[in-house]
C-alpha cells in the first residue's frame, strides 16, 4: 500500500481509532505504508479497523483498552515496539463530549470529560516521548494531537470539553519544546467533520452529490501529512481543516499594551481601557461565535 505519502516502515499509534475521525487517521496513516497500532476502549471496534487495514494490504493490530488510564498508555507504546519493533509516530484522538452549561455541570461530567481528553492525551505522549529519549536523538518521529476550535472560541454548553481543548493545545506548544532536541515534531490539529458528536447536527449530514465538506477523510489527509518527512520543520503548530480550506490557528498574542507610571492606581486603568481594548470588549451575552476559516 503507497500513495505519493510515503511513510513505509513507520510504526503508527492512533488512539479512539475505531471510529469515526480515528478510524480515518488510521486508514490513511496505512495508506502511507505505516504499521498501524489500532487502539480503541472497543475492542471489537478496534479489530473491525485492524481488519479493514489488513484486508487492504497493510499491517495492523489491535489494542483495546483506556489511554487515559497511566497502565494503559504505557502497555500501548509498549506493545507497539514489541509488536513492529520501533515506534515512530503517535496521534492522539481519543476524546468525549459531556454537553451541559456550567451552572447544570455535574463534577463527573466535568471529571470524565477532562480524564478522557486531557489524561488521555498526556499519557500516551509521556510514555511515547519516554522511549524516544531512551533511544535517542533520531528523525521521522511525530505526535499529532486532536484539538477543536472549542478550545479557541466560545460554544456554549462545553466548558468542560473547551477546557480540555485549550488544554491540549497547551500540551502540544510544551511537547513541542520539550521533545524536539529528540527529533519529535509535536502539531494539533483541528477540524469540522462528521463523527458521532456532530452527525445529528443538520449542517453535517452527508450531501446527496457532489463534494462531502465534512467527511473526516479531508482531515486524515493533514494527519498523514504531518506524519510525513515533508513536515519535518512543522511544529508547535495547530491546523484547521474544513473540507479542502486548512487554516493555521494562531496562539494567544499580546494585541494591545499600556505603559503606566510605577505608582499606578486602578484609576490610571480606567482611564486606559479605551487603549487596552480598541476594538471593543468581548459581547458577554453572545450565542455561540465560533467564527468561520479565515480566507
Amino acid at each position: 500500500m503507497s500513495t505519493e505519502l510515503e511513510l513505509t516502515d513507520r510504526v503508527a499509534v492512533v488512539t479512539g481509532a475505531g471510529r469515526g475521525l480515528g478510524r480515518a487517521h488510521a486508514l490513511a496513516l496505512a495508506a502511507a505504508g505505516a504499521r498501524v497500532v489500532v487502539n480503541n476502549r472497543s475492542p471489537e471496534a478496534a479489530d473491525e479497523v485492524a481488519d479493514e487495514i489488513r484486508a487492504a494490504g497493510g499491517a495492523a493490530l489491535a489494542h483495546s483498552g483506556d489511554v487515559a488510564d497511566w497502565s494503559v498508555a504505557e502497555a500501548l507504546v509498549a506493545q507497539a515496539v514489541a509488536e513492529f519493533g520501533d515506534l515512530h509516530i503517535l496521534v492522539n484522538n481519543a476524546g468525549i463530549t459531556r454537553d451541559r452549561m456550567s451552572f447544570n455541570m455535574t463534577e463527573d461530567e466535568w471529571d470524565d470529560v477532562i480524564r478522557v481528553n486531557l489524561k488521555g492525551h498526556f499519557a500516551p505522549s509521556r510514555f511515547a516521548g519516554a522511549y524516544w529519549r531512551e533511544q535517542g536523538a533520531a528523525p521521522g518521529r511525530r505526535i499529532v494531537n486532536t484539538t477543536s476550535e472549542g478550545g479557541l472560541f466560545p460554544a456554549r454548553g462545553h466548558a468542560n470539553y473547551s477546557a480540555t481543548k485549550a488544554g491540549i493545545l497547551g500540551i502540544t506548544l510544551e511537547l513541542a519544546s520539550e521533545l524536539g532536541k529528540y527529533g519529535v515534531t509535536v502539531n494539533a490539529i483541528a477540524m469540522r467533520a462528521r463523527t458521532r458528536m456532530t452527525e445529528a447536527t443538520g449542517m453535517f449530514a452527508a450531501p446527496e452529490s457532489g463534494p462531502d465538506r465534512y467527511d473526516p477523510a479531508h482531515t486524515a489527509k493533514a494527519v498523514a501529512w504531518l506524519c510525513s518527512d515533508d513536515a519535518a520543520d512543522v511544529t508547535g503548530q495547530a491546523l484547521l481543516v474544513v473540507g479542502s480550506r486548512i487554516s493555521v490557528m494562531g496562539p494567544l498574542a499580546v494585541t494591545s499594551r499600556v505603559d503606566l507610571s510605577d505608582e499606578w492606581t486602578p484609576t490610571d486603568l480606567a482611564a486606559a481601557k479605551a487603549a487596552l481594548f480598541p476594538s471593543g470588549l468581548f459581547p458577554s451575552g453572545s450565542a455561540n461565535v465560533i467564527p468561520s476559516p479565515p480566507g
